[in-house]
């Protein structure tokens, strides 16, 4: 028997199986479950409808949860009792109890007049679904200067440098009125794409905006209790961290050692302890404290506490100057072990390309020679970053502000990259073959991080774009 659920043809016995549990404990259905199954039914509002003809809607919803989610977007069109049931939570619900999520990786480009699109990829489908541009919002803000007209679409993008920004605090300074437009944080909490904070003309932004991969929509949700650019996120116990960044002072840009917390569920903001920055205060000279700005170049979440490697800064120099780590238990922040902040590989200034898969953290070593860069791994117990892969084939191109991203998603390492003909791939790595070959980063690499093989699994053309940033999301 063959049931046509728009698009795609699927063998009934394929969708419907029983999901896996124990036989007692899928015929004894508890109240609960069963006041849970009639809420879910009950999303389809037109009386005398079904979704499927001849079948209980209980019966179709189990059904479509078992859908590829690539086909969602097309069956919202087949009636409105359908589209009630793709944008509805419970839908998405079922889906994690029968273990039917997806990751997917969501890409953030810029194009040459600084305007940010978002693109959704399916790696299983392998489809690219662009997503609906963030509403343009006019916001007045006072300012000790009057009011701001400031506008949304400009706020979020022109430049994830933050050499370029930061390199205003000595020697080359911006004129008030000429800050460059950008500076957004990206993040994830909840299933959920959060945009943060940047600039617009001389402020530094409170607001915050959320996309929904359910609804496919933006909304703006609680400001931040600070207006920050180029600040730092993560999320830990399904919060959303930020931390540091700069604002707008009476001098000209200031470092913030502050930190909050976003509850998704809650929708309010918490404050967090802020940063102390200790190795900024060991200076050998009182000089370069006063010319060394401190600033948080990136931050993980890692074995239930959030790492933040930091640097001090002044164009053109920086240094690395290790890092902190807040534990949520006790609230706090302490210091990072010495060989951990100190090899933490690092792209340029403002940028550690980072990414935790299956529990080991890994870290992007460019070079600016093709396929010398390098991903290293954190050695916990040797306080070490040691060569998981000897090879990635990327190149650094200086006219490029990121021309590569990392992320983890389906238990492997994914480098992002834009190739010289304009192509954006994104490349896959096996890190499971490399986790008993790692080597020292003085050491040359073992046999089997020679055999590392990259699969090209996407390969797209989005014309003249920079990458901008990356997120998973598993819905």
């Amino acid at each position: 028997m063959y049931m046509y659920l728009f698009p795609v043809l699927v063998p009934f016995s394929d969708l419907y199986q029983e999901p896996s549990f124990a036989k007692s404990e899928y015929n004894e259905v508890s109240l609960g479950e069963t006041c849970k199954r009639q809420r879910i039914a009950s999303i389809c509002y037109e009386e005398n409808l079904r979704l499927i003809p001849s079948l209980p809607d209980e019966i179709s919803i189990q059904i479509f949860a078992r859908l590829p989610r690539v086909c969602y977007l097309n069956m919202r069109l087949v009636a409105r009792n359908w589209k009630a049931v793709m944008m509805s939570p419970e839908l998405f619900n079922l889906r994690k109890e029968l273990g039917m999520t997806e990751e997917w990786l969501y890409l953030l480009i810029k194009f040459e007049d600084d305007k940010l699109i978002w693109h959704a990829f399916d790696p299983r489908s392998k489809l690219w679904q662009r997503l609906p541009p963030i509403p343009n919002v006019v916001y007045e803000e006072e300012s000790r200067k009057g009011l701001y007209g400031l506008l949304m679409g400009n706020m979020v993008g022109q430049s994830n440098n933050l050499t370029d920004i930061i390199m205003g605090w000595l020697g080359r300074k911006h004129a008030p009125g000429q800050l460059p437009f950008g500076g957004c944080a990206i993040g994830t909490a909840d299933g959920c794409l959060y945009v943060l904070g940047g600039f617009s003309k001389a402020s530094a932004m409170r607001c915050v905006w959320r996309y929904d991969p359910i609804a496919n929509a933006w909304s703006e949700v609680t400001p931040m209790s600070t207006g920050r650019a180029y600040c730092k996120t993560s999320i830990l116990n399904n919060k959303l961290y930020v931390v540091g960044g700069v604002s707008r002072g009476n001098g000209g840009l200031v470092p913030l050692q502050s930190a909050e917390v976003f509850d998704p569920y809650t929708g309010t903001w918490s404050q967090v302890p802020s940063m102390t920055f200790s190795k900024a205060q060991v200076l050998p000279a009182a000089f370069m404290a006063d010319m060394l700005k401190p600033i948080a170049t990136g931050m993980t979440s890692y074995k239930g506490r959030l790492y933040v490697p930091q640097s001090l800064y002044s164009w053109p120099f920086f240094v690395d100057v290790g890092g902190e780590i807040y534990d949520p238990e006790t609230n706090s922040w302490d210091e990072m072990p010495i060989g951990m902040g100190e090899g933490w590989p690092a792209k340029h200034a403002g940028t550690k390309l980072s990414v935790v898969v299956d529990g080991e953290l890994y870290a992007l070593d460019p070079s600016s020679s093709p396929n010398s860069g390098k991903i290293k791994v954190y050695d916990e117990k040797e306080d070490a970053w040691k060569i998981a892969i000897e090879k990635v084939p990327i190149t650094d191109f200086s006219e490029s502000e990121s021309p590569y991203l990392l992320a983890g998603f389906h238990g492997k390492l994914h480098v992002i990259t834009k190739y010289a003909n304009r192509k954006i791939v994104v490349l896959q790595a096996d890190a499971c073959n490399n986790m008993d070959s790692f080597t020292s980063s003085s050491s040359e690499s073992t046999e089997e991080s020679e055999t590392v093989v990259w699969k090209v699994i996407a390969e797209t053309n989005f014309g003249p774009a920079e990458l901008v940033s990356c997120q998973v999301l598993d819905i």
